[in-house]
């Protein structure tokens, strides 16, 4: 069972981070990918938590889309993130169907994929949407 891990990204570098401990210039975060630990500081991240992705009438949270993906492919691996614009956008569509073109970018698409594939890759996916699952009951 996964402690209450925050996983953030780092504006600058690729991937995800997982938030070890805070210091009075900022974090210091361990790469998802390579394991590498990094100080940053505290102007340089984002929270998973905090990131939306723009719909025609809302924003839904990311953790939401994570869940819709998860669904899609039984908690495994999605497609690349590396694949063809038209892919990548054919794949948003089945998974979010009402996501808003003008404001969601391929550069976005391929960041939401890469990003739901380390944390499956990292064993974090469940653990995550079932924190927030909860989160969201408790608040409503």
């Amino acid at each position: 069972m996964m402690k209450d891990v925050r996983i953030i990204s780092v504006s600058g570098k690729p991937g995800l981070f997982k938030l070890l401990t805070s210091t009075k210039a900022g974090i210091i975060a361990e790469s998802l990918i390579d394991k590498k630990r990094t100080m940053v500081p505290f102007t340089s991240i984002s929270a998973i938590d905090e990131i939306a992705i723009y719909t025609y009438d809302e924003e839904i949270p990311l953790w939401k889309v994570f869940g819709k993906i998860a669904e899609k492919e039984d908690f495994k691996t999605s497609i690349s993130p590396k694949s063809s614009k038209e892919e990548l956008d054919k794949y948003l569509r089945e998974v979010l169907p009402e996501y808003d073109e003008d404001r969601v970018y391929p550069s976005h698409i391929k960041k939401i994929i890469q990003w739901y594939n380390i944390l499956i890759d990292n064993d974090l996916l469940k653990d995550y949407l079932d924190k927030k699952t909860k989160e969201e009951s408790e608040n409503n």
